[in-house]
């Protein structure tokens, strides 16, 4: 394999990423309208329609990830990946044409059975490159699906204006049938240095002999706390905008500007992170991640001004971002080409957890005081940072 050919296999999982991710986000902001669409006019009725479909998706992601992931070591990621993106052109195309709020349920149920795509494209990531550029590979791909969510609900929004929520779908459908072209068409399972002696190693891997690995138990909890944290931020930061003084008409602007800021930062983490890694080692890079987050999730806490929160909320997604990158980069260094999918699955299922759990809790908190939201985080990040420093073996 040429020094360079493994940069197209790269390449084309970045762009799948973005593309599904982009294509999902063009609809789910949107949901609650949607499902007023199909007849649910109480407001809560409504609220708990979406939170039930929202929610349902990557609990079922979370509990099967580990599984396709061994599947993918079995027959090949590529064909899981282009299982799970076909099945989405399928599902979001019948989001289409539902006709009851229970509909979307039942097609979101579907959608968690067969979703996994995001694990599998940076499991492919880090086994197409050398072990050497491993960090930079799956920091790309991780910028691909963080730049996703932050432009997906303004073309969703462009797209629900001129055409209605309903063709939306369909425009979300051909993103995902795009992106699963470019895997078919530029991913070459030749192109990695996963060998056929490798995958014939000894042993067959199971969930406790992953969490063996050195490192690995240590990786899922960081990623699951970052997660958590980053997650932490959508239930209350429009009520804590509001609360600050910000007028009633600008809070959406206000917090979507503060959203876009995590999410361009957080890219910007995943993307320099590699070079990071170049220069400090992966203990120092995680831990001063969770520590500058940290400090941003404090300074929003205690910020009455807007422009300390947008400094604030770059200094969030900087630290979330590297450190999450640099979390999976060190796992993936210690799993074998033979466990990629099963080992990335399991980090894949951590970071799920601590994305559906997260919403749960910080809405029950902000229920008695939202600042307690901000300075769990900050004890949350503060405790990863110790932990890291401490336990994490070189």
């Amino acid at each position: 394999m040429s020094d360079t050919s493994w940069q197209r296999n790269v390449y084309a999982v970045t762009a799948a990423s973005f593309l599904g991710f982009t294509g999902f986000t063009l609809v789910m902001p949107f949901l609650p309208l949607f499902i007023a669409q199909l007849g649910v006019t109480d407001v809560g009725a409504i609220a708990l329609w979406t939170g039930v479909s929202l929610g349902v998706t990557p609990a079922l992601t979370a509990m099967l990830a580990p599984a396709w992931g061994r599947l993918g070591d079995r027959y090949g990621r590529k064909i899981m990946v282009e299982r799970s993106m076909f099945s989405f052109v399928v599902l979001m195309t019948g989001m289409a044409f539902v006709t009851r709020a229970w509909h979307v349920v039942a097609l979101r149920a579907v959608q968690g059975l067969f979703a996994g795509y995001g694990s599998l494209s940076v499991a492919m990531a880090a086994e197409s490159a050398p072990r050497e550029r491993m960090p930079a590979a799956i920091g790309l791909v991780q910028t691909a699906q963080r730049l996703g969510p932050a432009v997906g609900p303004v073309i969703g929004g462009i797209f629900a204006g001129l055409v209605g929520l309903r063709r939306a779908f369909i425009a979300t459908a051909l993103f995902y049938a795009i992106g699963l072209v470019v895997v078919w068409v530029m991913y070459d399972d030749r192109r990695t240095h996963a060998t056929a002696e490798d995958a014939a190693e000894q042993g067959r891997v199971t969930f406790r002999s992953v969490l063996a690995f050195r490192n690995f138990a240590l990786m899922m909890g960081a990623i699951f706390g970052l997660q958590f944290v980053d997650r932490s931020f959508g239930p209350v930061l429009p009520l804590y905008v509001e609360q600050v003084g910000v007028p009633h008409p600008q809070v959406a602007l206000v917090s979507g500007i503060l959203f876009s800021i995590m999410a361009c930062t957080g890219a910007l983490g995943h993307h320099f992170c590699g070079r990071l890694l170049q220069r400090f080692s992966s203990r120092v890079v995680i831990a001063c991640g969770a520590v500058t987050a940290a400090a941003g999730s404090g300074i929003v806490g205690a910020s009455q001004r807007v422009w300390l929160m947008c400094i604030a909320a770059s200094l969030l997604g900087l630290g979330i971002g590297a450190a999450m990158t640099a979390s999976y980069s060190v796992a993936g260094s210690v799993i074998p080409p033979r466990a990629h999918g099963a080992g990335f699955g399991i980090l894949t299922s951590a970071s799920l957890v601590g994305m559906a759990s997260s919403p749960f809790i910080a809405g029950s908190l902000a229920g008695t005081s939202i600042h307690a939201v901000f300075l769990v985080n900050v004890g949350v990040m503060a405790i990863l940072a110790a932990v890291v420093h401490q336990k994490m073996a070189e």
